[in-house]
């Protein structure tokens, strides 16, 4: 979820970057270099937009740790379970009804326990996961950009 915020707050940045880079490269090279200024706004920008991925692919990888290492507890209490469960009755052979010992409720409550902490690890996990997509897809095409960029402030040097 918190890759998405990034993701949202990155693209009308991008729109602003990219009108303002536009504007004043227009201003500045009317006559010529126009071309070359587009080209540098595109590489400029698509360095932007795969640097805040991959920063926010990190930040989600950091929380899906934590809660993965430190998962939240679980808020319902015994009390509160057999409250709501302490209705529930069990059939028995002979044919009547008989509700559930403190002991068997206790029981239960501790399996959701269990069941519950099961299930918030498979979802830090799965989030761990595709936290690590959004490292590892936008991170090669930043590399390969910066070094276009480098290369290119080499030849202006030379």
């Amino acid at each position: 979820m918190g890759v998405s915020i990034v993701v949202s707050m990155a693209i009308p940045v991008i729109i602003v970057a990219l009108i303002v880079f536009l504007v004043v490269g227009i201003r500045n090279n009317q006559t010529t270099g126009g071309e070359e200024m587009i080209k540098n706004v595109f590489i400029y920008l698509v360095l932007f937009a795969t640097l805040m991925m991959t920063i926010g692919g990190s930040v989600g990888a950091f929380m899906a740790l934590a809660d993965i290492i430190a998962p939240t507890p679980y808020y319902q209490s015994f009390e509160d379970f057999k409250r709501g469960n302490g209705g529930a009755v069990k059939s028995e052979n002979s044919g009547g009804t008989q509700k559930y010992s403190d002991e068997e409720l206790k029981n239960q409550y501790d399996l959701m326990i269990v069941a519950e902490k099961e299930r918030q690890a498979s979802r830090a996990t799965n989030s761990l996961i595709k936290s690590f997509g959004w490292i590892v897809i936008p991170f090669p095409v930043f590399m390969y950009f910066q070094k276009r960029i480098t290369k290119k402030e080499e030849e202006v040097i030379n």
